[in-house]
């Protein structure tokens, strides 16, 4: 089993150096890649990518980090890319990789952050380290499934049929997820060099907002770059994560006690508003920024700046809410 020496922790980053590859030992014999993007110096936020993806998943023009004064730390989560695989994970043990990479960097408190598939891992770090999270963002996460969150009827209402395959799948258990996503994730990369948002989500009905973003030069160089690195490791990332959200998470949002923001669309037809509105409900304290938009937001540099004023200060968005909760 490798040894991990924890650094001394400092209040923020430390000279981390800005790198598309850098990767440590797991105390289980694992490797975990991750790279960082940004003020080497500047306040460090955590990030976890969507599902599938990568670490690659940041917007590209990285002098944005610079310009807000902040560092992201992206890894490629167990089985992506190259991170080894940590088979019959669930959404709670995500808490260890980032935990590493954080002592591993020498930071003591730092902001957490997560769209998509990522949100709910997210979620779990700031409820399980309160003392090392300042605050947190989920951006169109999806709610458990199931007795601990939503019905399937319920889960499933407003998805695009393509989700709702591949959830099935999942639901079939792994020999079928693994053989289907195999499937798709080769016609994914046969149709990427002609066009990356064909060949991310080109079998989607999605929203006209989503239909715009996907025009966007730099969210299409992300997705490129993104599939190519996270294509390296097959597919057990990408089911290892279906696995996970159809089973319990290990955590209960409720858990949560640092500030959350909570970022969701009403045209979002992947993970579709009824998922929002369940974690607006059920974790405490949450803000809330929902608009009309999609999957893929509306203005990625205004939000990317909004985030990370929300990490570091604790300035919300103008535009966002705290919703009554059912706890109260």
């Amino acid at each position: 089993m490798a040894v991990v020496a924890r650094r001394p922790l400092l209040p923020y980053a430390a000279a981390v150096v800005a790198e598309r590859l850098r990767t440590v030992d797991t105390p289980d014999g694992r490797t975990l890649a991750f790279a960082t993007w940004g003020d080497p110096n500047g306040f460090p936020v955590l990030g976890n990518h969507g599902t599938p993806g990568s670490r690659f998943d940041r917007w590209p023009r990285e002098g944005l980090y610079e310009e807000l004064g902040a560092v992201l730390v992206s890894h490629d989560r167990a089985g992506y890319a190259r991170s080894d695989r940590r088979r019959g994970r669930r959404i709670v043990d995500e808490v260890d990789d980032l935990l590493l990479l954080a002592d591993h960097l020498g930071l003591d408190r730092f902001g957490v952050t997560g769209g998509s598939g990522g949100g709910p891992h997210a979620l779990a770090v700031a409820a399980r380290c309160p003392d090392r999270v300042l605050r947190a963002v989920c951006t169109v996460g999806v709610a458990p499934y199931g007795p601990e969150g939503l019905e399937q009827e319920a889960w499933f209402a407003g998805m695009d049929p393509e989700n709702v395959k591949e959830f099935g799948w999942a639901l079939a258990g792994e020999d079928v997820l693994t053989r289907e996503l195999t499937a798709e994730q080769a016609k994914m990369m046969a149709k990427l060099d002609d066009d990356p948002g064909a060949a991310m989500l080109g079998e989607f009905e999605l929203s006209e907002a989503d239909r715009e973003q996907l025009e966007r030069p730099e969210l299409l160089q992300m997705i490129g770059e993104s599939m190519r690195e996270q294509a390296l490791g097959g597919v057990s990332g990408w089911v290892d994560d279906s696995l996970a959200f159809t089973r319990p998470w290990g955590f209960d949002p409720r858990e949560i006690s640092v500030p959350v923001l909570l970022r969701y669309g009403s045209s979002d037809v992947l993970v579709p508003r009824g998922h929002g509105d369940w974690l607006a409900q059920n974790v405490p304290g949450a803000i809330v920024a929902m608009d009309e938009a999609g999957h893929l937001g509306s203005d990625p540099e205004q939000e990317i700046t909004e985030n990370i004023a929300w990490l570091r200060d604790g300035t919300p968005p103008t535009t966002a809410t705290a919703p009554p909760h059912a706890y109260d």
